[in-house]
């Protein structure tokens, strides 16, 4: 190598130390200046990656406590320190396991109970059946005319049921009419017009 290839070698290795100490002043400036706000952002992160952890844990610790007392009232429906455990920590699954065992006792008080639930499905299935555990008509009527009953064409199917046993065909054909022929309620409720309400 030349004297010449050896000082442009040493140059550039000289500008390359120059420009990693010129970036390390400037990172160290930048620290230097924006200290504070850096300190705050890694402890803001640091809390809020806590927070989530322990909100994740209590979430969980729930889940395994409303587990662990619906295990216990299906085992023994009289518990009422686990009625109260799982009503608490899970209020669907409280609602849910009430209409659950209001359709099993034929209980409609218990059905009645829960007409105001925000489990879905929970209001509308306790209101239907505890129409039909009383037999009540009016209350049939007033669930067919909802939106988006569960149950609607069932329900339908009672009310032209509850007409023919009451010697009003009219009134039976009227309800079959209105099941859609997209239900699976729709074949039965044609058996029964052509066979049973002639």
């Amino acid at each position: 190598m030349s004297l010449k290839e050896n000082m442009d070698a040493l140059k550039e290795e000289l500008n390359s130390e120059e420009k990693f100490l010129e970036s390390a002043i400037k990172t160290e400036r930048f620290i230097k200046r924006y200290q504070k706000p850096l300190i705050a952002g890694v402890v803001s992160l640091l809390f809020a990656a806590t927070g989530a952890i322990a909100y994740q844990a209590y979430t969980e610790a729930k889940i395994e406590s409303s587990n662990a007392a619906l295990n216990t009232l299906l085992l023994n429906p009289g518990d009422k320190s686990a009625e109260a455990t799982l009503k608490n920590d899970n209020p669907a699954l409280y609602d849910l396991w009430k209409l659950s065992r209001g359709i099993a006792q034929n209980d409609p008080l218990i059905l009645s109970s829960l007409k105001n639930s925000e489990a879905f499905g929970v209001a509308d299935i306790a209101s239907y059946e505890a129409a039909i555990i009383k037999s009540d008509a009016a209350g049939l009527e007033n669930y067919t005319k909802r939106q988006g009953a569960l149950y609607k064409d069932l329900a339908l199917l009672e009310l032209a049921v509850h007409a023919l046993e009451q010697g009003n065909t009219a009134l039976a054909h009227q309800k079959i009419s209105q099941i859609g022929e997209e239900s699976p309620i729709y074949q039965l409720g044609q058996s029964l017009s052509h066979y049973g309400v002639k």
